[in-house]
């Protein structure tokens, strides 16, 4: 996490503000967690007359490489002060504008959230501990079962996939300096065979939010 020399009126500020907010309502369903979240312009709308009130403004500065999109949150105080995030990046799920654009909108929402000190959806710590460490195992089994088997084409083929998949993650933690355990350990599960991308982007956002805060008691 960078900030200005000084961050006495912009702490204040921000003293001020979460005092006063609340979190806002989870009116969309997240599919792939089956849980409720407030989208972004919903937490917009909520924090921006409460932020200008305070002398707080936000930037996000999305970019990316094609394949990958980068969300960099700052929030600003009228003093001149400021406190800016580490840069969260995450695999877009498609190829494709429709999908650069919506992890850049899970990004900011993730990391707006995670800087103001609010919730934007239900506890995924549940998810990673139950729900999705339940499916692991069930894919797990599956495969031991089915292993004999001779794999198809289609099989093949989305192998491929998921090998690109974990390939871009596992070079993300490292990048973050985290170890396979540790990322088990903070996941809640033995493996993170079977997540999907967009659980794997959520944990990714996670482990940037814990190495922000490290960086911070620092």
């Amino acid at each position: 996490m960078q900030r200005s020399e000084s961050i006495k009126n912009i702490a204040k500020a921000l003293a001020q503000f979460q005092a006063e907010v609340r979190n806002p309502a989870n009116t969309e369903i997240n599919p792939y967690f089956k849980s409720k979240y407030a989208p972004l312009n919903d937490i917009l709308n909520l924090v921006r007359p409460l932020l200008s009130k305070h002398g707080l403004s936000i930037l996000q500065s999305p970019s990316g490489d094609g394949q990958n999109v980068t969300v960099t949150t700052l929030i600003a105080h009228e003093s001149g002060e400021w406190i800016e995030s580490e840069p969260l990046t995450l695999k877009a799920e498609k190829a494709t504008a429709q999908g650069a654009g919506s992890a850049i909108t899970y990004a900011r929402r993730y990391a707006l959230s995670a800087m103001l000190g609010i919730s934007s959806e239900d506890d995924d710590d549940g998810n990673f501990a139950s729900g999705n460490k339940n499916e692991n195992k069930s894919t797990a089994n599956d495969t031991e079962k089915n292993k004999t088997d001779k794999p198809t084409t289609h099989d093949n083929d989305k192998h491929e996939r998921n090998n690109k998949k974990f390939a871009s993650f596992w070079s993300n933690v490292k990048n973050l300096g985290f170890t396979e355990e540790e990322v088990h350990e903070i996941a809640g599960v033995d493996s993170l065979k079977g997540f999907t991308q967009n659980q794997l982007n959520a944990l990714l956002l996670k482990l940037n939010n814990q190495k922000a805060s490290q960086a911070a008691k620092t």
